[in-house]
């Protein structure tokens, strides 16, 4: 009984995460939300543009989630020069959204 519990919260944990990528995609592609495509080539994407890097491999460039977040969040503490929006700064995404864009960067 109790492998039977553990086995359906590993996949519900499983199709929830996948649930939260695919969210996350849905906003990194959406050009009035994430628009990670103006500036990233993003597998899958359309019209990407090469301001910033090709975005691959993410999560062996950033192990630590939490790296990724403050990115998204605001670059611009890490790198005062940077071109990266402010996305969590500037309220252009809600934190959920951000966490959301970071489980689809992660699976890529």
């Amino acid at each position: 009984m109790l492998a039977l519990m553990i086995g359906a919260f590993a996949s519900t944990g499983a199709a929830q995460a996948q649930s939260a990528a695919a969210e996350g995609q849905k906003l990194a592609f959406d050009r009035s939300k994430g628009n990670c495509l103006t500036c990233h080539v993003i597998k899958g994407g359309n019209l990407p543009g090469s301001l910033g890097p090709e975005l691959i491999d993410i999560k062996s460039k950033y192990p630590n989630r939490a790296d990724l977040v403050a990115i998204i969040t605001d670059e611009t503490l890490r790198n005062p020069l940077t071109v990266m929006p402010p996305f969590g700064r500037n309220r252009i995404l809600t934190e959920k959204e951000i966490e959301a864009v970071v489980d689809f960067l992660q699976t890529l």
